[in-house]
């Protein structure tokens, strides 16, 4: 019999009027609908941590790492994280780079809800229900964590949440969602993203996050790595363009051997042009289609490989 590993950590899909639901309660009430977890030994535990909004960078690693673990430390055949939607494609992201191995040995799932559990309509328990399923199902062993929302699962590299309000709030666009939970069981829709590289070292979790804007100064630059940035994603325009003002201080931060990605805001289309030779030029690293949110974890773990150029590799195999 399959043995999943449920980690709750609460916020929404756990917090209703009269208290907080443990994860023994938000499995019983997964148990209860269909396609529910039948033929699974499951274990619910509880690992509280701060609303998704508000969560650090090292609970984030926490909760990475504490997957991994379940899974080859453990033996455990699936993981499904309870977690609050705001940043659940962040936690799922960091999980995919630091998985490894797991990946190919467990289904990882994460899941939230919009509405609170005695609200009208609840989601939580569909949603949960859909993940428990998803995680014990072989078709998603090498995919990598996935966000399963509303019975559709999103790879972690791709899932965005695009209406804060709706049950089914998340997109993979431009990619398919990875399947869908039919049935008990999951329906493949499309192919998984390639796996990413191997992390290397210790993930560095001070890396700063710069969204550009008609006017920008570039000592907005100088003032994050003067703060104890190791490392900053700019989040740029279109094709990933920035304000030439910026030009010179990226400059001076590579050369002082700090890395800097350049992402776009744009959700697609956003590819190589001429003025990119420029961000060569001054030793900028492409954020290789990644959010600017995603490129920023995606740093944080290039950067244990210790130096500039192993942080260049990386992200060349990423």
């Amino acid at each position: 019999m399959p043995r999943v590993l449920l980690l709750a950590t609460g916020d929404v899909i756990a917090y209703g009027r009269h208290g907080l639901l443990t994860a023994a309660e938000l499995l019983t009430a997964a148990e209860l609908l269909p396609p529910g977890p039948a033929g699974t030994d499951v274990d619910a535990v509880d690992l509280l941590t701060e609303p998704a909004f508000d969560l650090t960078s090292s609970t984030m690693l926490m909760l990475a790492r504490r997957v991994v673990s379940a899974v080859l430390d453990e033996g455990y055949d699936g993981v499904v994280v309870t977690h609050g939607l705001d940043t659940v494609e962040e936690t799922a992201f960091l999980t995919d780079l630091l998985a490894g191995p797991a990946a190919a040995r467990a289904g990882i799932v994460f899941t939230g809800a919009v509405r609170r559990p005695d609200d009208p309509g609840a989601d939580g328990p569909h949603n949960l229900a859909a993940a428990l399923v998803a995680a014990r199902d072989p078709a998603l062993r090498m995919a990598g964590p996935v966000v399963c929302v509303d019975g559709d699962l999103h790879a972690a590299r791709w899932a965005a949440q695009v209406d804060a309000a709706a049950v089914a709030g998340f997109s993979s666009a431009p990619f398919a969602p990875l399947g869908r939970v039919v049935g008990g069981r999951v329906e493949p829709l499309g192919p998984p993203p390639p796996r990413p590289p191997r992390a290397a070292g210790e993930p560095a979790p001070d890396v700063a996050l710069v969204a550009t804007y008609p006017g920008v100064e570039a000592t907005v630059l100088t003032a994050v790595v003067d703060a104890g940035a190791a490392g900053v994603v700019i989040e740029g325009t279109g094709n990933s363009n920035i304000p030439t003002s910026l030009l010179a201080a990226i400059s001076d931060l590579t050369d002082w051997g700090i890395p800097v990605v350049i992402a776009s805001r744009c959700r697609a289309g956003a590819t190589p042009a001429e003025w990119h030779a420029l961000l060569d030029a001054v030793g900028a690293i492409g954020a290789r289609g990644l959010s600017a949110r995603k490129a920023r974890l995606a740093l944080m773990v290039a950067l244990g490989s210790g130096s500039l150029a192993g942080v260049r590799r990386w992200f060349g195999s990423l």
